[in-house]
């Protein structure tokens, strides 16, 4: 279903003029983040929430009723695609992979880049290198 969803949806934000920065849909909420270099607005949001409805309606990829939320991603934004990991380059990430990769699934630190769709941390010093397809979460971890 989330593929399904992006299908339809990327289009349509990306032609309003903002970024589809992550999807998630569960039960009946789906819920989009979106963002823009100058930041998202409520009326930012409004506008998409209005667009993407009237794009679903037409799609109907979803039997039934369900909610819609459109927000912007916050600071411990995902990342999902290479060019999310490689414009956060130097920030702080969480990333958490499907398959143990030396032994470990999780990584906390600072990203480096990506390079052959692998994504690279550095953790304690340490450089990693992980396959782009095998990381199933990842999200910005600013410090404070």
């Amino acid at each position: 279903m989330r593929e399904t969803l992006l299908r339809i949806i990327e289009p349509a934000v990306n032609g309003l003029g903002y970024e589809l920065v992550d999807l998630e849909f569960q039960g009946k909420l789906l819920r989009l983040y979106i963002d823009q270099p100058q930041g998202v607005t409520l009326d930012d949001c409004e506008q998409v929430s209005r667009q993407i409805s009237a794009v679903l309606d037409v799609a109907d990829p979803i039997p039934g009723a369900y909610t819609l939320e459109v927000s912007s991603p916050g600071l411990d934004r995902p990342l999902r695609k290479p060019a999310d990991f490689s414009a956060q380059a130097g920030k702080r990430a969480r990333i958490e992979l499907t398959l143990p990769l030396n032994g470990r699934r999780r990584f906390a630190g600072t990203l480096r880049g990506v390079e052959h769709d692998e994504v690279l941390i550095e953790v304690d010093g340490a450089m990693f290198r992980l396959p782009c397809t095998q990381i199933a979460k990842a999200r910005l971890a600013p410090e404070f």
